[in-house]
């Protein structure tokens, strides 16, 4: 039986763009778990009425129902121990420390770049409920949380620098092969590439070629997701 995953969608519903559901797509895919995805949209609130909550990831596995995305992993890890580890080597404080390191240092920098330009990808009534959501979080329009982003860019690229000292050394954030610590930061990047075509990384960079590796895994399933 396949799993099911709610995934945040657009106006496309085939474009999938929330960093939290791409980490559990790709960690999905690293498990190779057959899986069949369901658009998810912000107004859609009495979609996942079932899970007790209203966010998205959530999986559905049988009888079994789980949300958030580092609990998501830690059940695919445990539930399916005898497909490929999300976690090799007993490495999820490892994957925790990159996680929190994400969403407390990555997600706010990457915000400031591509907040504006999500609005352009979602349905009339999302777009209303966005900017209503996120310009209240803010404190002023969306435009101008994004407005200096040929500057502030600077600085989102200057926080990847842990990254890669780790990438001269090993070739994933994994190590010698992918794993959960990987697609956390690729999801982050999977969401500027999936509502922007602002370009948060330069070419040139280690950490850009990681992240080409990355969309290139699993038959380029990210590779090919669809973009604006």
């Amino acid at each position: 039986m396949a799993i099911t995953l709610y995934e945040l969608a657009g106006a496309n519903s085939d474009l999938r763009f929330s960093p939290y559901c791409w980490r559990v797509r790709l960690a999905l895919a690293h498990k190779d778990l057959p899986t069949e995805t369901v658009a998810w949209h912000f107004t859609d609130t009495d979609a996942l009425r079932f899970t007790g909550q209203g966010k998205v990831p959530v999986i559905v596995d049988g009888d079994t129902v789980v949300h958030d995305s580092f609990a998501i992993a830690t059940y695919l890890e445990t539930h399916y121990d005898d497909h490929p580890s999300l976690f090799p080597s007993a490495n999820m404080a490892h994957a925790r420390l990159i996680n929190a390191w994400v969403d407390s240092t990555i997600h706010p920098l990457l915000a400031r770049l591509i907040l504006s330009d999500i609005v352009g990808v979602l349905r009339p009534q999302d777009q209303v409920y966005f900017r209503e959501t996120r310009e209240k979080f803010f404190g002023r329009k969306l435009e101008e949380v994004t407005a200096n982003r040929d500057e502030t860019v600077h600085e989102f690229r200057r926080a990847l620098q842990p990254v890669r000292i780790a990438l001269k050394a090993e070739s994933w954030l994994g190590g010698d092969q992918p794993d959960y610590a990987d697609y956390i930061l690729a999801g982050s990047l999977m969401w500027a590439r999936c509502v922007s075509r602002f370009e948060v990384l330069e070419e040139a960079d280690v950490v850009s070629e990681w992240f080409a590796r990355v969309r290139g895994l699993f038959g380029g399933m990210a590779e090919d997701a669809p973009r604006p």
